[in-house]
């Protein structure tokens, strides 16, 4: 079995999403999902459809620039940007699709290989609800392999719930070894305190019509669950005396990355 399934063609990662807030009112979340995992490489040859309607669809212009414009090549600048020369392989998006239409990327996940398959870097791609965005850069100094003993920080630096500051940092673990897919991002306040657990696992499985048919009807209108889930969990925070913060302006720099990185 190979190193890990993300990079090898496309895929289906079916699992859960959690969310955890742990001060100062407790609130907790899982719910059932599914994420595309595209090849950059592999886009034209993935069953699903591409930029046109369908059910099921994925479209060019809701990642990297978001005009349309040639994804690897977007991923491909920001690593270059940041001297990452070592992912130098296959790149993979994983992300949500277009359910009839419709579409909303919470956060999507470039996952940036080399040429023997290992993971060098992960670009964390969030969109917020007010139609902002914002990338955080994954990857050692050293660029060696990112492995899932590891954990990376970076400040957080987008305003991305109402109910927590921007100010904090962010911890980033990833574990894609055999055909699993863990994505765990854990946000500290402005005081150093843990007060969101997020995760997303699941397990990969080759993307075929017959799949693809299976998911759309065992999380009927997945984008309209996610963003109607956001909406519901804000009511419940204010219901609960969460405090609402208002968003600030957005910051100019929509790449930012782990703390020991530099941009060359």
């Amino acid at each position: 079995m190979p190193k890990n399934m993300i990079g090898q063609q496309p895929h289906l990662m079916c699992g859960k999403v959690m969310h955890a807030r742990l001060f100062p009112k407790k609130n907790r979340f899982t719910y059932g999902i599914y994420y595309l995992g595209l090849p950059l490489s592999h886009l034209n040859q993935a069953d699903i459809a591409y930029n046109r309607f369908a059910p099921l669809s994925f479209y060019d212009r809701d990642h990297g620039e978001c005009d349309g414009s040639d994804l690897d090549v977007w991923a491909r600048n920001i690593l270059d940007a940041y001297g990452i020369e070592k992912a130098d392989g296959e790149v993979t998006l994983v992300c949500m699709p277009r359910v009839m239409g419709y579409v909303f990327n919470p956060v999507s996940f470039w996952v940036c290989h080399d040429r023997d398959g290992d993971v060098r870097a992960v670009i964390c791609e969030v969109h917020n609800t007010f139609g902002e965005r914002h990338s955080y850069l994954c990857a050692h100094a050293d660029q060696r392999p990112i492995t899932h003993r590891d954990v990376m920080e970076g400040d957080k630096v987008f305003h991305v719930s109402p109910f927590l500051e921007r100010e904090g940092h962010y911890s980033f673990r990833f574990d894609f070894r055999d055909a699993k897919f863990v994505a765990l991002i854990d946000f500290y306040d402005g005081q150093g305190n843990k007060q969101l657990v997020t995760s997303l696992t699941g397990d990969m499985i080759p993307m075929t019509r017959k799949t693809l048919r299976r998911v759309f009807w065992r999380y009927p209108l997945v984008t309209f669950k996610a963003i109607t889930l956001i909406h519901w969990q804000a009511i419940k925070l204010l219901a609960k005396g969460i405090k609402y913060i208002p968003k600030p302006a957005q910051k100019d720099k929509n790449v930012s990355a782990a703390r020991n990185l530099t941009e060359i």
